[in-house]
């Protein structure tokens, strides 16, 4: 039977290249994003492999995420598989130095509207006894590195919050898991240095994860049979060894 999968953040990055390898195998999509212009041009591009429907919402925003969700028509509105990847990192500053309006951006994304989007949907899934969640956390998830405090505080809640979803939702023979990447050459960048020119900096001298990669253990965590749940991936390219260890090579 044809699934159907609400991914959030998918206009760009990790959510993008997920909807498209999950389009390829034929999953019905709700995308969810900020970016109208970008939901359009994708759902455009993959109505042609799938049913597609486009959500264009905040997840920030409690009234908007769960007015979204509820606005669902009856063909979109039994979700079979939520990805939780929107997510943002704002700022690398030491904590004396941080922005608590950075500091609540990645709280509010990160966290909060993890939560939100998760609340909205959850109870279909318990209602119908079946459904597959997947957290995107981060390897700022598994270990805490320099000036990265709140982010990778954020990112150690999420894999808090997968566990303690999981525990809850066991009776209901829900599956739940997280996939975790290090660096991953995507806007990520762009956002956390705000524009600035060491964005561009950060993926150079080595071979960085592609959305692409991530994309593919998503689908594979996904598409295991009924018994099997990936409970939790840790990911980096060849080059990176953790957080702060990357074998860079220049010419």
């Amino acid at each position: 039977m044809k699934k159907t999968a609400l991914i959030t953040g998918a206009t760009s990055g990790i959510g993008h290249a997920t909807a498209f390898e999950f389009a390829k195998h034929g999953i019905d999509l709700v995308l969810c994003g900020r970016r109208l212009g970008r939901l359009e041009t994708i759902q455009k591009a993959l109505s042609k492999l799938t049913n597609v429907y486009i959500l264009n919402f905040d997840v920030r925003n409690k009234e908007e995420a769960f007015k979204a969700i509820q606005s669902l028509p009856e063909k979109f509105k039994n979700i079979d598989i939520l990805i939780n990847n929107a997510g943002n990192a704002h700022g690398l500053d030491i904590i004396s130095e941080g922005s608590i309006d950075d500091w609540d951006a990645m709280m509010d994304i990160n966290v909060k509207g993890l939560l939100y989007v998760s609340k909205a949907i959850i109870p279909g899934m318990t209602e119908r006894k079946s459904g597959h969640i997947i957290n995107i956390g981060s390897s700022a998830g598994k270990e805490v590195y320099p000036k990265g405090n709140v982010y990778c505080g954020s990112k150690h809640a999420v894999l808090a919050i997968t566990e303690g979803m999981r525990i809850d939702l066991n009776p209901y023979g829900i599956k739940v898991g997280s996939i975790n990447p290090g660096l991953v050459e995507t806007e990520f960048s762009q956002v956390r240095f705000k524009g600035d020119k060491i964005a561009d900096t950060v993926y150079q001298g080595f071979k960085a994860l592609q959305a692409e990669d991530v994309a593919e253990v998503i689908y594979f965590a996904v598409s295991r049979p009924p018994h099997v749940n990936i409970a939790d991936v840790l990911m980096f390219c060849t080059a990176q060894a953790n957080s702060t260890i990357v074998k860079k090579e220049f010419n």
